[in-house]
């Protein structure tokens, strides 16, 4: 008999070594830090790091580079940092004073979003970056890597469908960041309409692969590195107004959207004890989305017979909603102000009474 216990590949073993060592340097330093890999990194042998407090090798105004061929060499530089020796890993005798690093809540710390060339990930990548953190970004769509500026953005171009391309997306991610405090999981697919009765099970299946096993794959994988957080681990997942008001004609997408914030509370009862928060957004009707192509907005008009029009504003509060409102609720999910929340589903869809 076998255990069921999927087990430990190399590359998460690499991943979640490369963690523990910015989450000790973090500690050393008094606050988050990053860390850029250059060398081979081997669990149980000393690696060739750089890591920064800021970002490493990029921008003097980021934060000093700390060069090292061990964890603990890079463990006794940071302590010299601090001792105000001078700038880690200079030449001796050439010690440089200490540039100053990017000052916001998030600085020092790492997210990952997915979807994030367009839309909701998008508008969070931004947001997230206007509060300090290291943005990766992950997306289907080659202009990826143009979706935002500036040495604290990585943008990867891959199709989350692909189990061995996620990983090593998320390996490079790590790599280059040095590890893993925020997860938004925001990529996510909504067909066109389609009644119970047209439904095949390829289109059943498409919709689950893309909207709920792609998610699995970076909970489990994202969950290491989460809790070798320097702070706390965090993570948001988009939901749907649909999870707990379903509408006619989005069967596959209702179901999808629900399994994927089931697995967000199983997540959050599960990694609470881990200081990971895990909170579900469930918006609808964010029309600056890719999601909302023409042909969807007017089928899904017309299942409720009204206008394109009155369909955009058919909630209480008669309003629009835009990418930017939830990527600003987003990021502030991720801060202090909810620091104590963890299982929480909060809509954002300008008031349902079928919600209510």
């Amino acid at each position: 008999m076998t255990s069921g216990l999927q087990p430990v590949s190399s590359g998460q073993a690499r991943r979640v070594a490369l963690a523990q060592y910015r989450q000790e340097l973090s500690r050393t330093a008094g606050g988050p830090r990053l860390v850029r890999l250059l060398g081979q990194l081997s669990p149980d042998a000393g690696p060739a790091l750089r890591a920064a407090c800021g970002l490493p090798g990029t921008d003097p105004g980021l934060g000093l580079t700390i060069h090292a061929e061990t964890a603990a060499g890079l463990l006794l530089r940071a302590q010299d940092l601090l001792a105000g020796s001078g700038a880690p890993g200079a030449p001796p005798g050439q010690a440089q004073p200490a540039a100053e690093a990017p000052v916001g809540p998030f600085t020092g710390e790492v997210a990952l979003v997915t979807g994030a060339a367009s839309g909701i990930g998008r508008a969070t990548v931004q947001c997230l970056l206007a509060r300090g953190a290291a943005v990766a970004g992950l997306d289907l769509k080659p202009d990826i890597a143009r979706s935002a500026e500036g040495p604290a953005y990585l943008g990867l171009e891959v199709d989350l469908t692909d189990e061995a391309a996620t990983l090593e997306a998320l390996e490079t991610a790590v790599r280059h960041f040095g590890g893993l405090d925020m997860l938004v999981l925001n990529a996510g697919v909504f067909p066109p309409s389609r009644n119970l009765e047209a439904l095949t099970m390829d289109h059943w299946r498409e919709v689950m692969r893309i909207n709920v096993d792609v998610n699995v794959t970076l909970l489990r994988e994202g969950y290491p590195l989460l809790k070798r957080a320097p702070r706390y681990g965090r993570v948001v997942i988009n939901g749907s107004r649909n999870v707990p008001a379903p509408g006619p004609g989005a069967a596959a997408y209702s179901a999808s959207k629900a399994a994927l914030v089931q697995l967000g509370r199983v997540a959050a009862l599960e990694w609470a004890s881990s200081g990971i928060r895990v909170n579900m957004l469930n918006p609808h009707a964010v029309f600056d989305t890719g999601i909302w192509t023409e042909e969807v907005l007017r089928s899904r008009a017309a299942k409720y017979g009204i206008t394109v029009a009155q369909y955009k504003t058919n909630n209480l509060l008669g309003v629009e909603l835009a990418s930017r409102d939830l990527g600003e609720l987003v990021a502030e999910l991720m801060g202090p102000l909810f620091a104590k929340t963890t299982g929480a589903q909060i809509p954002v869809d300008g008031g349902c009474d079928r919600v209510i």
